[in-house]
């Protein structure tokens, strides 16, 4: 049985070409509320619970690298309601809300850089074993 290593995930950081689009997409419409910003950076808050996220601008020469294979998760108890406020505010699906085989709702968008999000509902299910 693999041993508790005491980790926690509760940070994550997107790398963007500009701030000011992330910002509208992360705190204004997702609803991350803002802890700190400074010129090329900003710390949000998840609107519930204690994780962050921080946007940190390219610096001068860095490239944006495509982000294949790594998508970035939100979940929310009324997902239908938020993609219909997020759509009204223009922002694009990719995939509007929809029941997925192992039981949790998904929509799919992409931020201003590009990164790939799902917002979900999974409630409990997310803990547990699907049922395919």
């Amino acid at each position: 049985m693999p041993r508790a290593t005491g980790l926690t995930f509760n940070h994550a950081m997107i790398y963007v070409r500009r701030l000011a689009p992330a910002l509208r997409l992360y705190r204004d419409q997702l609803g991350f509320k803002l802890i700190e910003k400074f010129p090329g950076y900003a710390r949000l808050r998840s609107p519930r619970g204690q994780t962050t996220l921080a946007l940190h601008r390219l610096e001068p020469g860095m490239k944006q690298r495509k982000a294949e294979g790594i998508r970035l998760y939100f979940e929310t108890k009324n997902l239908g309601r938020l993609c219909q406020r997020l759509a009204r505010a223009g922002v694009k699906f990719s995939q509007k809300p929809r029941l997925m085989p192992w039981g949790w709702s998904h929509a799919y968008l992409k931020d201003p850089d590009g990164h790939e999000l799902s917002l979900y509902g999974a409630g409990e299910k997310r803990l547990r074993k699907s049922r395919m």
